[in-house]
């Protein structure tokens, strides 16, 4: 897993440093403050989240597998608690989430929790039992 595990890892920058591009040339395109939303902290923070969980969850895969979809759970609730403390109060400061505050969350963290769904399955079923 340790190979799968860091080729997941660069396909996860990459896909993000590719989306982060997209992501902020459409908010140019727009017209919209690009840098305004936490967009790089949220984009950082994603990554820094999915690479640890991926990390603990492949140290601790052939101890405890049973264990995964619990701990996968876990660390969702960590990013949920990241996101309530770091992003929420800037978000909600004026008491309304613009579309482009909850999008320059909501796009990294979807993308990485696909992906990390992804690379999880397919470990699993290439496991023998």
């Amino acid at each position: 897993m340790r190979t799968s595990g860091v080729r997941f890892l660069g396909f996860l920058l990459a896909t993000l440093l590719v989306l982060f591009v997209v992501h902020t040339g459409i908010l140019f395109f727009l017209k919209v403050p690009v840098f305004q939303n936490r967009i790089m902290l949220s984009y950082t923070v994603n990554y820094l989240l999915a690479g640890g969980l991926l990390y603990f969850i492949a140290s601790n895969f052939n101890k405890q597998a049973s264990n995964t979809a619990f701990i996968f759970l876990l660390g969702s609730g960590i990013k949920f608690a990241v996101f309530f403390i770091l992003f929420y109060p800037h978000y909600n400061a004026d008491f309304q989430m613009q579309t482009s505050e909850f999008a320059a969350f909501f796009v990294p963290y979807a993308t990485c929790l696909a992906l990390e769904v992804f690379f999880l399955s397919k470990e699993l079923n290439n496991r023998s039992y």
